[in-house]
């Protein structure tokens, strides 16, 4: 904190230091923002003409707010983002429990030190992260400890029950002039949500029926899936009357946003090695999420999260890597052969329809692949330009690929297929232009001829005989 900032109850009130609530001062910062052509959260991807315009609007008209989607939709990242509108620090009476403003304390001992040291009274600086207060709603959670209670420690010190200095302030309280989370709100038992009514309307709080009852100044944001998510709890509606605003999030509207979002929160650094990733294996990754997103196999109430995309992306890469290390080769470029290692980062990712028997979710997903496969083939290539190809494998030839096999074997296997090296060539130079290095250079060559191979078996042109690590194509 700056050493020059008022230090006393009248120092600030000569600085000029005004009285204003946390939802202006959010408005107030959120119309510099705007003015200034700033984003609003500068790390998040697809929602500026969506999501952010609900909630800039929510914060002009000083709501509550709601962020309402399926898991893995940014909701959380979002509302800690909104620390961004609080200024840098803001003045708060030394020791407060609950942030009291210096000219409108709230608790009783902070209105006590102010009656009787006046202008003198010590005044401290909050940060705006420690402005922001988040709980996760779990069945355990009590209104003690949102609220508050009776600390009967304090009391056996010889406070009366009947003291206002007797109470020990929950969670709700201590972010006092901040932002309070509660995430996952229908999780939250309805007693406890029904605890939060006053705190919504009437701003105020009550311990234990005590007649002490304390003004909050707050902004409560909460996240919530849809309630058609039956194997969740659900939102009061009493309680959803008094939210201000409710935001609706989504999953990336496009193929590209989604390569995107995984590009920027998938862990690719491998550090030591050349690493590229062809654009067809980004756009297989994501595409098996999108496919999933509309299975009829998945459970769509609950929804496929991106971070599904994002750890297998990690895995190809990782395979990638495993076999460059096995080969002693520097660069890294992942194969479709490293797509059947998408399989442990899926699991658990999906809710089916279908009975959970053992297997079921496997050859959903080795299905998915084989869809996404399919559909960014065509985007590349047009089947019929590899009738050449096809009359190799039906004079009974075959060509066997594999996860760990070396870059240089692939390109001896695949020099035999006539026109395939060629079309490999072309979308390697087509995809991955400007590549000085000979070895990176092969190594996306070899990933393309295994792409090509994989779409010819998809589109019905080859058969394919899976085995561990590998594949054998054949007519």
């Amino acid at each position: 904190m700056a050493t020059d900032r008022p230090r006393t109850l009248g120092e600030l009130r000569a600085s000029g230091y005004k009285l204003e609530s946390v939802k202006e001062e959010m408005r107030r910062n959120l119309i510099e923002r705007l003015r200034a052509k700033k984003p609003l959260f500068p790390e998040i991807l697809g929602y500026d003409e969506t999501v952010v315009p609900q909630i800039q609007n929510a914060i002009l008209s000083r709501h509550d707010m709601l962020f309402l989607g399926l898991r893995g939709q940014a909701k959380t990242r979002m509302l800690r983002q909104l620390v961004l509108l609080l200024d840098d620090a803001m003045p708060i009476i030394e020791g407060s429990e609950v942030n009291d403003h210096p000219f409108a304390p709230l608790s009783k001992e902070s209105r006590d030190k102010v009656a009787l040291l006046g202008d003198a009274t010590p005044i401290a600086w909050v940060g705006r992260e420690e402005r922001y207060q988040e709980k996760l709603a779990t069945p355990d959670v009590t209104i003690a400890d949102l609220i508050g209670e009776v600390d009967m420690i304090k009391h056996a010190e010889g406070r009366y029950l009947s003291s206002e200095l007797t109470m020990h302030f929950g969670l709700i309280p201590r972010a006092n002039r901040g932002i309070f989370c509660m995430n996952e709100l229908p999780d939250l038992s309805p007693k406890i949500q029904v605890g939060l009514f006053n705190v919504l309307e009437e701003r105020d709080i009550q311990i234990r029926g005590f007649p002490v009852r304390l003004n909050l100044d707050l902004c409560m944001v909460f996240s919530a899936n849809p309630e058609d998510y039956t194997n969740r709890g659900r939102i009061v509606t009493p309680l959803k009357d008094r939210i201000g605003s409710v935001v609706r999030t989504h999953y990336p509207l496009t193929r590209e946003l989604g390569i995107a979002i995984s590009d920027q929160n998938a862990w690719i650094d491998r550090r030591g090695s050349q690493l590229t990733v062809p654009l067809y294996i980004k756009e297989v990754v994501e595409e098996v999420s999108r496919l999933a997103r509309s299975s009829s196999h998945v459970n769509q109430a609950s929804g496929v999260s991106v971070r599904m995309s994002i750890a297998n992306l990690e895995n190809v890469i990782s395979n990638a890597e495993r076999r460059a290390l096995i080969n002693g080769e520097r660069s890294i470029v992942p194969r479709v052969s490293d797509l059947t290692h998408v399989l442990p980062s899926s699991r658990g990712k999906l809710e089916l329809t279908m009975s959970e028997d053992d297997g079921h979710e496997d050859k959903l997903i080795g299905r998915l692949v084989g869809e996404a496969v399919k559909m960014i083939f065509d985007i590349h290539f047009d089947v019929k330009d590899f009738r050449s190809s096809v009359e190799y494998f039906e004079a009974g030839k075959g060509v066997e690929v594999g996860d760990t096999l070396s870059v240089k074997d692939v390109l001896e296997r695949i020099e035999r297929v006539p026109n395939l090296r060629k079309k490999a060539d072309e979308l390697a130079q087509k995809l991955s232009p400007g590549l000085a290095d000979a070895e990176t250079r092969d190594a996306v060559t070899a990933s393309a001829a295994e792409f090509i191979l994989e779409g010819l078996h998809v589109h019905n042109k080859l058969n394919k005989t899976s085995k561990t690590g590998g594949a054998s194509y054949r007519r």
